[in-house]
């Protein structure tokens, strides 16, 4: 019999499931990491909320772990890259705190409008300062959603039925979806100008990290309130001080902090904050569909194979992954590519196979492009919920089969249509099923694609090479790999190096700097 641990205090649900379903199960909180260290490798499976860290010391000393279920969407707290090596399945609750979490929003955009945490202090200090407590009406007043998302939708039906104005800046957001919500689609300078409230929702990635920068903050409108229930690290928290010590921002909440538990804080005592302790979730409802859910998947994983919401692992049958495998490798490529290296709404993804590839089930398939696309912008997709997230976000997805041979025995290409119009790659798998990038916007190139690249687009000419060789030397850069591909002498031509490191912002300003440069990105797979 399969036996899980339930390391954090969680609704009694998930246990009864667990027992119902042929799963024993001990629930034990509140242990030290040398204590769960002790104890882990007699589990199975582990529960988990957010209190419990999978650490890769943890993980080496979980012996027969073979799943760990966060109940709940963050996964901030498990290194799921370790958890991969190790061959543990790491599975969340994406969806089971949404309305949750856009209620909060909700209520503490009130709380700032009417400053009613101040005005509840004031008048039990037995003050009656009906004067002071001057609020602001929510109708008619312009909000801006930075993520439209699954939870930034619901933020954003809730807004219109309060009769306010929603503007959205999501780079998935496509026109059509745009429509669908109720919301005008706009650039974030435009949100920032616009918008009397602001709330996020979005994950923190490279992209969104101190989206709201001090530079940011400064170009909002005056007067402006804004909300953070999504993630710390989205706001830069020592600018959203100045700016409310100086009155340019009128209020600002935030349920989540760069550093948890924020037991201390230079915004803590200002003037028109207000704080919660990360309570996005936490109602008695979302609890308890969050318990049940991780229950189920993880049980059935433990029973039966069943592979629900997995973070690091292909919903596959036995029979179908060996010979999938290499092609949904590929297929994640070149959808991370794509989506590294293309910007604004996406209203469409194609996914065509040729060859040995049209002969395979498409769904996985499908699915490993969705979600390496995605990924580049959220870390909470996978395979399982890349389909639903792109139909969420207004993405037309469609598959195109040719079961003829053309260039290649096998060749899979990913195309997107934007507001500039359709761009592809293209990819097959060499020798020992290995992936290969064979095309990237109509450009002939070879690649492989892995670890940090850099991609550079420039104006072929002669020297050019020479040039970013040296600057990449002198810069203490090692090239790995260096693949080129032009589309005629004189042309456009495309540059990929591999490279030891990640590329910073620094180097490729630097890069940028060189005579017939058009575009210069880091990437990373």
């Amino acid at each position: 019999m399969p036996k899980v641990l339930i390391s954090d205090k969680m609704d009694p649900k998930a246990a009864q499931i667990f027992r119902e379903r042929g799963v024993e199960v001990d629930e034990i909180t509140g242990k030290t990491p040398e204590e769960l260290k002790a104890i882990i490798g007699q589990y199975d499976g582990l529960a988990i909320r957010s209190s419990t860290k999978v650490t890769k010391e943890i993980l080496e000393a979980a012996t027969n772990l073979k799943v760990v279920g966060r109940a709940g969407i963050g996964v901030d707290n498990v290194d799921i890259p370790s958890a991969s090596a190790k061959g543990v399945v790491v599975m969340n609750t994406p969806f089971g705190n949404s309305i949750t979490t856009a209620e909060h929003a909700i209520a503490l955009m009130f709380a700032l409008a009417r400053q009613l945490p101040e005005a509840d202090l004031s008048t039990q200090a037995g003050k009656w300062e009906k004067n002071r407590f001057m609020g602001v009406e929510l109708t008619s007043k312009t909000l801006g959603l930075i993520g439209a998302g699954n939870i930034g939708s619901i933020v954003a039906d809730r807004a219109r039925g309060l009769r306010m104005k929603v503007i959205a800046f999501d780079p998935f957001l496509s026109p059509e979806r745009a429509v669908e919500l109720g919301v005008e689609k706009v650039d974030l300078d435009d949100l920032l100008a616009r918008a009397d409230f602001i709330t996020l929702h979005t994950p923190l990635t490279d992209q969104t990290r101190n989206i709201l920068s001090r530079d940011n903050l400064l170009r909002t409108k005056k007067g402006v309130r804004i909300i953070n229930c999504a993630r710390g690290g989205l706001i830069d928290e020592a600018a959203l001080k100045e700016g409310l010590d100086s009155g340019h921002i009128a209020g600002a909440a935030l349920d989540v902090f760069v550093e948890e538990p924020a037991k201390a804080s230079p915004l803590f005592g200002t003037p028109n904050f207000v704080s919660t302790p990360h309570l996005g979730a936490s109602t008695t409802e979302a609890q308890v569909n969050v318990a049940i859910q991780v229950a189920e998947q993880m049980a059935d994983y433990l029973v039966s194979g069943g592979v629900t919401n997995a973070l690091n692992m292909p919903s596959l049958s036995a029979e179908e992954a060996p010979r999938l495998k290499p092609y949904m490798a590929l297929a994640e490529k070149l959808g991370s590519l794509v989506g590294q290296l293309t910007h604004g709404a996406i209203g469409r993804i194609s996914i065509h196979s040729e060859g040995a590839a049209a002969e395979l089930n498409q769904k996985p398939i499908v699915s490993a492009v969705l979600a390496g696309f995605l990924r580049t912008q959220t870390d909470t997709v996978n395979m399982v919920n890349a389909p639903l997230l792109a139909k969420e976000r207004g993405i037309e997805v469609r598959e195109v089969r040719t079961e003829r041979e053309a260039d290649y025995h096998t060749l899979l290409r990913v195309s997107v249509k934007t507001e500039a119009g359709e761009r592809s790659v293209a990819g097959t798998l060499f020798g020992d099923q290995a992936p290969r990038l064979v095309e990237l916007f109509g450009i002939k190139v070879e690649a492989d694609l892995a670890g940090h690249m850099l991609y550079v687009v420039n104006e072929d000419a002669p020297g050019f090479i020479g040039r970013l060789g040296t600057l990449l030397g002198e810069s203490g850069v090692n090239i790995g790999t260096f693949h080129l591909g032009r589309r005629s002498a004189g042309g456009e031509a495309i540059l990929l190096l591999s490279v030891d490191e990640a590329v910073d912002a620094d180097l490729i300003a630097r890069v940028r700097q060189l005579a017939g440069v058009k575009t210069v990105m880091g990437l990373s797979f």
